[in-house]
């Protein structure tokens, strides 16, 4: 999946170090409305350090979308057990609405691990775009999660296997 071509506009890549600084820009545009919908400037998101962001590049599976040579997209996964878990799913403000978050995110599916069971996310508890955009995808709520001081939900779905 590395480098795939989406819509022949968009790229999807595995970030690199030197994309950490343009990644907490975009990131921290968009955990802004984030913070405005769920009424907290609480979210670790907005707080992460240069360091922490290209930490988590190094840590984690992290792809980037450019446009024109601008990062205008991320999501991020890494395995816990057999649960792939996935976040820091971010569209450019400016860009949101086009199918750019649904592209992120099964391209980030797609990448799991052959022995993953499930997928997991979170999100804020009043961040209704999102909720709808993972309800669209298949995933249901789980669980609550308060992890960050805001009301918060815990979703997930099943990994469907593909039968030959």
């Amino acid at each position: 999946m590395h480098g795939s071509a989406v819509a022949g506009e968009w790229r999807i890549e595995k970030a690199g170090a030197a994309d950490a600084a343009e990644l907490m820009t975009l990131q921290r545009a968009c955990w802004a409305q984030e913070a405005v919908a769920n009424d907290t400037l609480g979210l670790p998101a907005l707080h992460e350090s240069l360091d922490d962001v290209a930490a988590a590049i190094a840590a984690k599976h992290v792809w980037v979308v450019r446009v024109a040579g601008r990062l205008v997209g991320s999501v991020q996964a890494v395995a816990d057990g057999q649960t792939w878990e996935i976040g820091r799913l971010m569209v450019a403000p400016d860009l949101q609405g086009r199918g750019l978050g649904r592209v992120l995110l099964e391209h980030a599916e797609a990448a799991r691990p052959s022995d993953a069971t499930a997928y997991r996310l979170f999100t804020g508890a009043a961040s209704e775009a999102n909720l709808r955009r993972y309800k669209r995808a298949g995933y249901r709520v789980v669980g609550s999660d308060e992890r960050y001081g805001i009301p918060g939900v815990e979703l997930g779905k099943p990994v469907r296997r593909s039968r030959r």
